[in-house]
């Protein structure tokens, strides 16, 4: 009897803690995709290679189907619509990535910001604001956009 107890304690909280898993991952893509939305619309125009690079980048890092990348693009659009602050998206991604894991979403942006071989003074701004928000040293945020435009000329 013990023993059937402790086994459903054990399964519920393993399912527990799964769900909780599912959720984390999904909050942190949820603001990654948003944090690149709102580059897109940073320079106040929608340029059709910057949506691609937003699809493109998102299927690529978090390994998502075409389906799964629209949803979140869409869930991306309506939160980033009603968000207040940038620090909304970027605390969550503070506190849970890693220092390689946050220079990973900045070079994202960056790629974002250059997608259509221009970088917008906005889009410059909103790039630089999440990677403080982040805390990620100047000096990474500027290597990481040499980095990128070394790249993306090739």
């Amino acid at each position: 009897m013990l023993k059937q107890l402790r086994d459903i304690f054990t399964n519920q909280l393993a399912r527990s803690e799964q769900q909780h898993s599912e959720d984390r991952d999904h909050a942190l893509r949820l603001a990654t995709a948003a944090l690149l939305i709102e580059v897109v619309r940073a320079d106040y125009e929608e340029d059709i290679k910057e949506a691609e690079a937003v699809i493109r980048h998102l299927q690529t890092h978090f390994d998502l189907t075409e389906d799964e990348t629209t949803l979140l693009i869409k869930e991306a659009e309506a939160k980033a619509d009603h968000s207040v602050s940038l620090q909304e998206f970027t605390r969550l991604l503070h506190e849970n990535l890693s220092v390689a894991e946050k220079h990973a979403v900045i070079e994202m942006l960056w790629k974002i910001a250059l997608a259509d071989d221009h970088l917008d003074k906005h889009e410059d701004y909103v790039v630089r604001k999440v990677a403080e928000l982040l805390y990620v040293t100047h000096g990474d945020l500027i290597r990481i956009r040499n980095e990128v435009k070394k790249a993306h000329k090739k």
